[in-house]
């Protein structure tokens, strides 16, 4: 008797294990979070420890800081999907300064519903990282520890609504997007029009990744609406095991003032190419140019405006899935004398960082 009841009990407890996988695996929601700590010594000592007006991640030097955290809540299922993450760190102070209240603290809140029960075609609305670039405002998804110039200046997120489209072998991804603005949660003020942007991915295999992501839109109130139109291009190539590069490029324009057609452009090229120097070790380095003459996107005062290049070398070290720690030197080269090294302007500048980054 004693060994039957047993015997039951055992399948009793066996069925309800089970079944809790599998209501663990078909749960819908999913949350997550993730905490980058760092810190990044500036060897020009800028006086209130806050790097060039450029920079806009990693930017207080010699002190210990969080460049971002962020705890999220994801729903997904069939034909629906939501996220929701809220942040704290330097990265949210220097990027969503502009924004009112608590959005400066929203770094993803988003809701979609899918529009075809046979095609991958969904429509999208609320705050989403950017569609533009190859970096993002999370450090392990991106090959160096710090953004690129080009990724530092343009946008890292936006607010609008999009319908996007992958095809069923998944090599394209085409997107079309209503924006607020450039980079912005709230519109500016006295704007009465909205923004566009356009995205399309093309992964012929699992070695080559295309991209070509659009803006077209103003970032000023009508009384000074000065339109801009901005490409974004980048090829991420794995050449081998242990060799992958990445070639972006980015071009602007805008309207020099609201009652003219001629135009300020500013561009960037850059190249990063990362290997791997064994299953927890990678080392990247990466060059860059950013010409900005007119000062469109970067006030210098100077004759040259923002014409600066750059070289950076980074050490990553996964001590665990969770957990990554990097180490990158990094120098600045500019064509006028744009930085300040303690009261004297000077043209270059070298910082050097270390940043500990954990995902759970």
């Amino acid at each position: 008797m004693k060994i039957k009841s047993f015997l039951l009990l055992t399948l009793v407890m066996a069925n309800h294990t089970v079944l809790a996988q599998e209501e663990e695996k078909s749960s819908p929601f999913t949350i997550n979070g993730y905490l980058e700590s760092y810190y990044l010594f500036d060897f020009n000592k800028p006086k209130d420890n806050t790097r060039p007006v450029f920079v806009y991640s990693y930017n207080r030097h010699n002190e210990v800081n969080v460049n971002l955290g962020y705890i999220k809540v994801g729903y997904n299922t069939d034909n629906v999907r939501a996220n929701l993450a809220l942040m704290a760190g330097t990265y949210a102070n220097a990027n969503l300064a502009a924004e009112p209240g608590v959005l400066k603290n929203i770094y993803e809140a988003n809701a979609g519903v899918k529009l075809s029960g046979k095609k991958n075609l969904w429509i999208d609305a609320g705050i989403f990282p950017s569609h533009i670039g190859f970096e993002s405002a999370h450090g392990p998804s991106c090959w160096t520890l710090t953004r690129s110039i080009l990724a530092d200046n343009s946008p890292y997120y936006e607010a609008g609504a999009k319908v996007s489209y992958t095809t069923n072998n998944e090599k394209w991804f085409l997107s079309l997007l209503l924006l607020n603005g450039w980079q912005r949660i709230q519109r500016v003020e006295g704007n009465s029009i909205p923004s566009f942007g356009t995205q399309i991915t093309f992964t012929p295999n699992n070695s080559v990744t295309l991209n070509s992501s659009t803006f077209i839109g103003t970032d000023k109130p009508d009384s000074a609406r000065l339109m801009r139109y901005f490409h974004n291009f980048y090829g991420i190539f794995q050449l081998s095991e242990f060799a992958s590069l990445t070639v972006g490029f980015d071009y602007g324009v805008e309207q020099k003032d609201p009652e003219s057609n001629a135009l300020n452009t500013w561009f960037s090229p850059v190249i990063i190419a990362r290997f791997k120097l064994n299953d927890k070790t990678n080392l990247a380095i990466r060059g860059e140019y950013y010409d900005d003459k007119k000062e469109v996107m970067v006030v210098t005062g100077t004759p040259n405006g923002f014409r600066t290049t750059g070289v950076s070398a980074n050490l990553d070290y996964n001590i665990s899935a969770q957990a990554l720690w990097r180490i990158e030197l990094r120098n600045f080269n500019s064509r006028d004398d744009i930085f300040m090294r303690g009261d004297n302007n000077t043209d270059n500048n070298t910082i050097i960082t270390t940043s500990l980054a954990i995902s759970f």
